[in-house]
C-alpha cells in the first residue's frame, strides 16, 4: 500500500484541520489505520488507529475528545479530525496502513507510511 496525506497546514490554537490519507496499491479497505506524529525533538507517537470495518478506535489519552479518525473505504481514504487544536499538537503527521485488519498502537503493527504532513498550531 502507498500512501499520500495531505491537509497539514497552520492553525490558530483552537482551531481545526482535517487530515487526509489516500492509499493506493494492495486492497486497502483489509487494513488497519493509524495516524502518529513526531514533534521537534521528540519520538515519533501514536495519535489514532482504526479497524478494517470501523469498528474499533483507539486514540493516544491527550487527544481522545479533540481528535477523530474515520476512514472512507470506497475512496480508499482514512481522515483526522483534529478540533480544539494546541500548540502542543504542532508536528509532522504521519498515516501508517497496518500488518493486519485491526487498530494497533505500536509502530511494529504497521508495514506501510505516508510522507507526512506539517501540522502547526500558534498560540
Amino acid at each position: 500500500v502507498q500512501l499520500q496525506a495531505s491537509g497539514g497546514g497552520l492553525v490558530q490554537a483552537g482551531g481545526s484541520l482535517r487530515l487526509s490519507c489516500v492509499a493506493s496499491g494492495r486492497i486497502f479497505s483489509n487494513n488497519g489505520m493509524g495516524w502518529f506524529r513526531r514533534a521537534p525533538g521528540k519520538e515519533r507517537e501514536f495519535v489514532a488507529a482504526m479497524s478494517w470495518n470501523g469498528s474499533s478506535t483507539r486514540y493516544l489519552d491527550s487527544v481522545k475528545g479533540r481528535f477523530t479518525i474515520s476512514r472512507d473505504n470506497a475512496k480508499n481514504t482514512v481522515y483526522l479530525q483534529m478540533n480544539s487544536l494546541s500548540p502542543e499538537d504542532t508536528a509532522v503527521y504521519y498515516c501508517a496502513a497496518g500488518r493486519t485488519a485491526f487498530s494497533a498502537t505500536l509502530e511494529t503493527y504497521y508495514r506501510s507510511w505516508g510522507q507526512g504532513t506539517q501540522v502547526t498550531v500558534s498560540s
